[in-house]
């Protein structure tokens, strides 16, 4: 095998659905494979129609599959944070070892002696996000592995959500042909990735306005420490504007990406373009400046809506301002507008990656990422158990038998669990 590895990323937005085929190496991403259709079944974040959904994933994942000419069958799955609960969790355990030394089983150990808490029937688990750990009274390590002590402990985020909701999403992915290697909501992987490791530490939004809904992720001292969903996105500016402007709704959508600015004393008057009529074979005129009183008119009520989420959160001051991305992000102006409503240092975040570099595809590369990161840390790369799929697009003519790879560490239970209460769910 190569010293590369592959991973494929799912992100299941409202608007669209995008497929990421990535190749990682010394810590450094290509991206050779990209699916992004538009998606049906979803709406503000949630499935509402199965069937439209497994079809929409298909879709998207067979325009990846024809740019490499491989299958795809594993992903690294992105939820949505609708009810999604973060709340802090603490593991103890005595050193196994005869001389003491903190090793892999250990770390296993004490993520899963944080899992023993109630959680609610309702609810499930999905990820637990190690802060910190604890050696003997000493804290503020990152990897303990190798010291000497006699008491781990560790100081981390427990991620739970909603039982239908993530049984839905599992069912929508099982259905399309897909298996699941690890699973992670969407704003942790976002964040993760779009910001940097000063605005992580000092406290900072990432804020990703999606078609459907627009998700919030807040991180301080390094961590996921707050994250919300609004139910509004773009396509509501869509609709208000193929409302006022009397056109239908791809045209709207269509005016929104090409002429649209969301900050009206920046919009231009002299920017003129037809418009269409629904019903009818005429069409009217209208300047930048109209349409972008419409555009600011939702946009000013979405960015109020988020002070109102900050206020709700707890979140007093953000040191490190505000981290845009999604969809919407690449609308002129959007910036400008977020900075005069939030009061607050304001920047557009965009991936890099050829193929990949608009706004919308956050997501989906920070999920490869976050696994990517993940599978260094625990020393999983070059196993072939840490890749997404790799075996398998390598070598298709093998019949690889499944659970081959190592069980992921710091997520014992959490994947397997949420697959096993998914069988029994639908037996």
């Amino acid at each position: 095998m190569s010293q590369s590895e592959l991973y494929v990323s799912l992100d299941i937005g409202s608007s669209s659905v995008k497929v990421l085929i990535g190749e990682m190496a010394n810590k450094s991403l290509n991206v050779i494979g990209v699916g992004n259709v538009k998606s049906n079944g979803i709406k503000k974040g949630a499935i509402v129609d199965i069937d439209a959904t497994v079809q929409s994933i298909k879709k998207a994942v067979d325009q990846a599959e024809r740019m490499i000419g491989k299958s795809i069958h594993e992903v690294v799955l992105g939820i949505p944070a609708n009810k999604a609960v973060l709340q802090p969790v603490k593991g103890i355990v005595a050193v196994n070892s005869e001389n003491r030394e903190i090793t892999d089983d250990d770390l296993d150990r004490v993520l899963e002696a944080a899992q023993v808490m109630s959680i609610p029937p309702e609810r499930e688990l999905v990820n637990i996000i190690p802060e910190q750990y604890i050696v003997d009274h000493l804290g503020e390590i990152k990897d303990p592995r190798g010291m000497i002590g006699i008491r781990l402990e560790m100081d981390g985020t427990m991620v739970t959500t909603s039982k239908t909701i993530l049984h839905n999403v599992l069912r929508c992915v099982e259905r399309a042909g897909l298996e699941i290697r690890d699973i992670y909501v969407q704003p942790l992987a976002a964040g993760s990735y779009a910001l940097t490791e000063d605005e992580k530490n000092h406290g900072t939004a990432c804020i990703d306005i999606g078609g459907g809904s627009t998700s919030i992720a807040i991180f301080q001292e390094g961590h996921l420490t707050a994250s919300s969903v609004i139910p509004v996105g773009g396509d509501h500016v869509t609709k208000d504007l193929s409302i006022i402007l009397k056109t239908p709704t791809d045209q709207a959508e269509k005016i929104k990406l090409e002429h649209g600015h969301a900050f009206f004393e920046d919009a231009s008057e002299d920017e003129v373009f037809e418009v269409p009529v629904i019903g009818s074979d005429s069409t009217e005129q209208y300047n930048q400046k109209y349409i972008s009183e419409i555009i600011g008119v939702r946009l000013e009520e979405l960015f109020e809506l988020i002070l109102d989420e900050f206020y709700r959160l707890g979140v007093q001051d953000l040191p490190g301002g505000v981290v845009l991305t999604g969809g919407m992000a690449k609308l002129d102006g959007l910036p400008e507008l977020a900075r005069n409503i939030l009061q607050t240092r304001v920047r557009l975040f965009t991936p890099e990656f050829i193929g990949v570099r608009e706004p919308q595809y956050t997501t989906a590369v920070g999920l490869i990422q976050y696994a990517y990161m993940e599978d260094v840390f625990y020393g999983r790369i070059g196993n072939g158990g840490a890749v997404a799929g790799t075996a398998k697009i390598e070598h298709q003519e093998v019949q690889q038998p499944k659970k081959q790879k190592q069980p992921k560490q710091n997520s014992e239970g959490v994947v397997t669990k949420a697959k096993k209460m998914f069988d029994r769910f639908f037996e």
